[in-house]
């Protein structure tokens, strides 16, 4: 079942999502046919509820949203970037268990 506390962005909305928020947020940069970021998601939904305000995640599908994938220099996925203080922080392409999510989480949290 997928959190209620993970939303989508877009490129017209990744600056007010992301860039704006005055709490740390993930980018999950997915497709629907990548079956790597549909193993990564219960994980992400899992660390969305058990961390709370901590941490914001948000996805953004790769194919409906090139620019910012571009801008980011995505061009494998999933690959997960961690903003803080509107700045990249940090980034992790590729898949990986819960406990590696969590530990990439918190290099910035």
């Amino acid at each position: 079942m997928a959190s209620d506390k993970i939303t989508n962005t877009s490129d017209q909305t990744f600056k007010n999502d992301v860039i704006d928020s005055q709490t740390p947020v993930l980018v999950d940069f997915w497709a629907t046919w990548c079956g790597p970021c549909r193993a990564i998601a219960p994980h992400l939904d899992a660390l969305a509820e058990e961390l709370g305000g901590q941490i914001k995640i948000v996805k953004l599908d790769v194919d409906r949203n090139q620019n910012t994938a571009v801008e980011y220099g995505v061009t494998n996925i999933p690959t997960l970037l961690l903003f803080k203080d509107g700045k990249l922080a940090n980034r992790m392409v590729g898949g990986g268990s819960r406990g590696k999510i969590a530990e990439f989480i918190k290099t910035v949290v």
